[in-house]
């Protein structure tokens, strides 16, 4: 099963560090579909994955000097998304306590994650002839942030597809460039939601083995990632996105049913 989980992140940490979705949407609802872990372990799990990867990604675009990320703006979303990050931890702690069992958390995760798939999937289909906006204002930038931060950490994804979405539709960015944009951010929010989740997360239920190994396979994802990225055209990686949503809208109508049946 570890060989399993492995795999798992690596290719997600792949086609997150192509698409700059982060990875954790994929690792998350796959992991959730085995129902072999808790649901908190698998979010943090999926989130020292998602920070290892972008952590290299966004690291390596600046010091190498190709990076798209556009400082002015997306330091602002940046801070907001990190500390939505720690807002959206504690409202998932919050929905947890009103359930008995760990796994009705898990199929609302699953429910809203699944609505948010498809609406990006809906958008990105449609993206261009929606008329976009270029916001400059560095207080609506923190606010558009921190939402962004508090629905990734909910939903235990480190970022994902909202991201991109928001990037085209405030930004008006290009595919490549909301990539980039989109992993610099999820950097800050899942860096603080990681953290705090080093306090709050059981520890003892979790192999160091698993973690380590899902960690490396962030960073060799990245790697491969970074790599693929600059060898094909924004073309080609808006049909990746668009086949990956569809892929994760039935994983996670799949996840509703078994959280809700077991």
């Amino acid at each position: 099963m570890y060989i399993l989980f492995f795999i798992i992140s690596f290719s997600a940490s792949i086609i997150g560090a192509i698409c700059g979705i982060g990875g954790g949407i994929i690792i998350k609802p796959v992991m959730d579909a085995f129902g072999v872990l808790d649901v908190s372990v698998i979010n943090f799990l999926s989130g020292c994955t998602v920070l290892s990867m972008t952590t290299y990604s966004v690291c390596k675009s600046l010091i190498a000097k190709d990076s798209s990320i556009n400082m002015k703006l997306g330091t602002p979303l940046a801070i907001g998304a990190a500390i939505g990050g720690l807002a959206g931890k504690e409202l998932f702690t919050y929905v947890a306590s009103l359930f008995e069992t760990p796994n009705t958390a898990g199929a609302v995760q699953a429910f809203i994650l699944m609505l948010i798939t498809f609406g990006t999937l809906l958008y990105t289909i449609k993206k261009d002839s929606i008329h976009t906006h270029r916001v400059t204002n560095l207080f609506l930038c923190l606010i558009i942030g921190f939402i962004l931060g508090c629905i990734s950490s909910f939903l235990g994804i480190g970022g994902g597809p909202i991201n991109l979405v928001v990037l085209y539709f405030f930004f008006t960015m290009g595919t490549k460039e909301a990539a980039q944009n989109s992993l610099y951010i999820i950097l800050f929010s899942q860096g603080t939601s990681t953290l705090r989740s080093l306090f709050t997360t059981n520890l003892s239920q979790i192999s160091i083995f698993l973690l380590a190994g899902m960690v490396i396979c962030g960073i060799l994802g990245g790697i491969f990632g970074r790599k693929i990225n600059k060898k094909i055209n924004e073309y080609t990686v808006d049909k990746l996105f668009i086949g990956l949503m569809i892929v994760i809208i039935f994983i996670n109508i799949y996840n509703i049913y078994h959280f809700m049946v077991i």
